[in-house]
């Protein structure tokens, strides 16, 4: 297996609070075949086009509303949350051999999108706020939440999606986790999946920052990452775990893709009875919920 660092692994953000995009993967950057990322800000009425070849694309708005028009079908006035801590996502998948406009109806529009190749073209699809797979995990301050927006249920080929939140001074991914190995039991039920992985943040104030480790199975490399706003970390494989700086809600993005579309994982057996000990869920969860869409 290869050996990795910090440096290799942590894409510090580049953002100068201007329109256009403000982070940004290349598979080849990675070392994968899978994933691509780039987060765009536009003004009001600007749009972003683009032709996505034989990869399939998910688009998730972080903060204002847009109007989507693709040689599928359009999506008309999307996105309500002013930002990724005030409310529920929308977002749109679209197939292979798409081509389409996103045009920003407010002002510092944003929106996050990843594409991975694919060879089957499911239909192009809204999701919504009713869409999203809501998961309180963990307990005391192992506590987080999952917004599942594309799951191993979504008719996609590769791409796996979900927004996490980890309120301040909490942990996520307790036990440490992961999923680098494609692994099935003898009817073929997948014990672990084989899936590349990356996080991209976001801070619920400007100070905000969390500490993201990554470590092989082995021991044979550990790598960890001071987190900040709009930072990328990538997990090409090994378990991983993530702290939220006291003070300050973390916010993450993440897809994944690889062997199968299955969020199988094996926890790190050291630390596995962790799992048994946590208590009740932290008071401050959910974060975002339903609710919030109540008006709109």
């Amino acid at each position: 297996m290869a050996t990795y660092t910090a440096d290799s692994l942590h894409i510090r953000a580049n953002d100068t609070g201007r329109a256009g995009a403000f982070a940004a993967l290349d598979a080849r950057r990675a070392g994968w075949d899978t994933l691509n990322f780039a987060a765009v800000r536009l003004g009001t009425g600007k749009t972003f086009e683009i032709a996505i070849d034989n990869f399939e694309y998910v688009a998730v708005v972080l903060g204002g509303r847009c109007t989507i028009r693709t040689n599928r079908g359009d999506f008309e006035n999307i996105g309500r949350r002013a930002d990724v801590f005030s409310g529920l996502p929308y977002a749109v998948y679209l197939p292979p051999n798409t081509e389409f406009e996103i045009e920003s109806l407010t002002d510092n529009f944003e929106f996050a999108s990843c594409w991975a190749p694919a060879e089957v073209e499911n239909p192009a699809r809204l999701i919504t706020p009713q869409d999203v797979e809501l998961h309180m995990l963990g307990g005391g301050n192992c506590s987080r939440q999952m917004c599942r927006l594309v799951g191993g249920g979504f008719p996609a080929s590769r791409l796996l999606a979900y927004e996490l939140y980890t309120p301040g001074g909490n942990w996520s991914s307790i036990p440490p986790h992961k999923h680098d190995t494609h692994r099935t039991d003898e009817r073929g039920n997948v014990l672990e999946a084989q899936l590349h992985r990356f996080s991209f943040y976001k801070f619920d104030r400007p100070t905000g920052y969390a500490y993201q480790r990554v470590y092989a199975a082995d021991q044979s490399w550990d790598a960890t990452m001071l987190a900040r706003q709009h930072d990328l970390a990538l997990m090409p494989e090994g378990y991983y775990t993530l702290v939220s700086a006291p003070g300050t809600t973390t916010y993450t993005l993440n897809f994944l893709a690889g062997s199968t579309r299955d969020f199988a994982h094996s926890d790190d057996p050291r630390y596995a009875w962790l799992a048994e000990t946590l208590p009740a869920l932290d008071a401050r969860l959910p974060v975002v919920d339903p609710g919030m869409e109540i008006g709109h």
